[in-house]
């Protein structure tokens, strides 16, 4: 089945451009004007990707992937324009997986949404299984569960996938640009805060289960690294 594809932008341009881009990839597209739409959308459609634009009318975008967030864990990329810096970081803060600012060229857009269907396409369940325990830790990549003090964690995929690479590598330091190529797929030539963003997101759920226990530690100027449990 090819994967569905909302497409959330109050100009038609774009959706039109986008729409015909997609379309030529073999993906089901839906597409929606306004937030509104967009929620409804959503809902009715069950898609497997959402492209939304932030600046939309009646709903605004921010608000749209707040809502969807709580409902789904449905990858999310962003349309941002030059000027919206503080909107664009509360995005990714609120569980956007990626962003892309106005104007964009359509390739790169094109590679971002067949490597986000790549991650999040479910995996086989015969698929072998890593089995990662770190001190009160443990991590399970083929049911992509984790928990911590036998607590199961809340993730969304993206998290999960940062958790993992992270795990992978316990008490070894990775930068922003080795998380996006290993977690996103791809090189990343812009801003890396979206690795900040998801971090944050990840640990302050990590924080509301153990707060008590650091898991994720920041290397100032560097990265970031799991820190090993005892």
């Amino acid at each position: 089945m090819s994967a569905k594809i909302l497409i959330v932008d109050d100009e038609p341009p774009i959706i039109d451009m986008l729409s015909y881009n997609l379309k030529r990839a073999n993906y089901d597209v839906f597409v929606a004007y306004d937030g509104e739409q967009a929620l409804a959308q959503a809902k009715k459609e069950q898609p497997d990707l959402i492209i939304l634009d932030l600046m939309l009318p009646r709903i605004d975008g921010l608000e749209v992937c707040r809502t969807i967030r709580k409902e789904r864990d449905v990858p999310i990329i962003m349309l941002t324009a030059r000027d919206t810096e503080v909107d664009r970081v509360v995005g990714l803060e609120l569980g956007a997986d990626d962003y892309v600012v106005k104007p964009f060229s359509v390739r790169e857009l094109m590679v971002r949404v067949k490597n986000v269907l790549r991650r999040t396409t479910p995996r086989p369940t015969d698929s072998p299984s890593e089995i990662i325990t770190l001190g009160s830790l443990t991590v399970d990549t083929a049911r992509y569960e984790a928990c911590l003090e036998a607590v199961e964690l809340d993730l969304t995929t993206l998290e999960f996938d940062v958790l993992c690479a992270l795990a992978r590598h316990a008490g070894r330091v990775l930068n922003r640009e080795q998380l996006l190529n290993e977690v996103w797929g791809y090189d990343y030539y812009g801003d890396t805060r979206v690795v900040d963003a998801v971090i944050k997101r990840l640990r302050n759920k990590l924080r509301q289960t153990a707060p008590d226990i650091e898991i994720i530690s920041t290397v100032r100027n560097v990265g970031y690294k799991l820190v090993e449990q005892s």
